[in-house]
């Protein structure tokens, strides 16, 4: 069996998968976690880094998939609940410079796709939702990969082993073992599907900043 944590620098494929169980979407948990990526932004400014306004859609796009993903109800999973300790404050906070905004959302999104592109995740999701969620992720990490080759200089091999880009790291490997713990149940994949949702939408504002 391959081990469920692809490395650093996997490389983001998109092959066919078979497909999984039915998906029962949350409307209710869906509609307030989009609200949340709909909400106007504070201060801060643009950060200089040309995303397309297509990149957040694609982002909330890939919002609703996840939400269609979903099969189980909160209420089901309550004894598997966690705080992975997500570096929030890091993430939103104004304090972060162009480059350290560009290593973050992109190490975010690398770590989702990686999260979503191991055999367990196969196994548990719809094949389709699956898919669009790894296209869409692409997308965005393509978007972003432009952006970080504009970012030049000796910080930029420092960006991925310090600060707020290493807090996102840890924050997945926490989500990794988590899994591994559970053995991959499927209270635990809804507890880790919904803690992606809510991670992203926190994102948002860091893409705004962006564009």
């Amino acid at each position: 069996m391959a081990s469920e944590n692809l490395p650093q620098g996997s490389t983001r494929r998109l092959p066919s998968q078979p497909s999984s169980s039915l998906i029962f979407p949350m409307a209710c948990v869906l509609s307030l976690l989009m609200a949340l990526v709909l909400v106007s932004y504070g201060p801060g400014g643009s950060l200089g880094c040309d995303l397309s306004q297509n990149h957040v859609l694609v982002g909330r796009q890939n919002l609703r998939l996840l939400g269609q993903m979903r099969r189980l109800s909160p209420r089901f999973c309550l004894k598997d609940r966690k705080d992975f300790a997500f570096p929030q404050e890091m993430v939103e906070g104004g304090q972060l410079h162009e480059a350290q905004a560009i290593s973050v959302l992109h190490e975010m999104l690398q770590q989702t796709f990686n999260l979503f592109h191991t055999e367990r995740s196969s196994a548990a999701w719809d094949t389709t939702l699956l898919e669009q969620l790894r296209t869409g992720l692409h997308q965005q990490l393509d978007d972003l990969d432009a952006c970080l080759g504009t970012v030049t200089g000796e910080e930029d091999s420092a960006l991925g082993r310090t600060g707020p880009t290493l807090a996102v790291k840890r924050y997945f490997q926490g989500i990794h073992v988590y899994l591994k713990e559970k053995e991959y149940s499927d209270c635990a994949w809804e507890i880790v599907i919904m803690e992606i949702m809510r991670s992203l939408s926190s994102s948002t504002n860091l893409q705004e900043r962006l564009r």
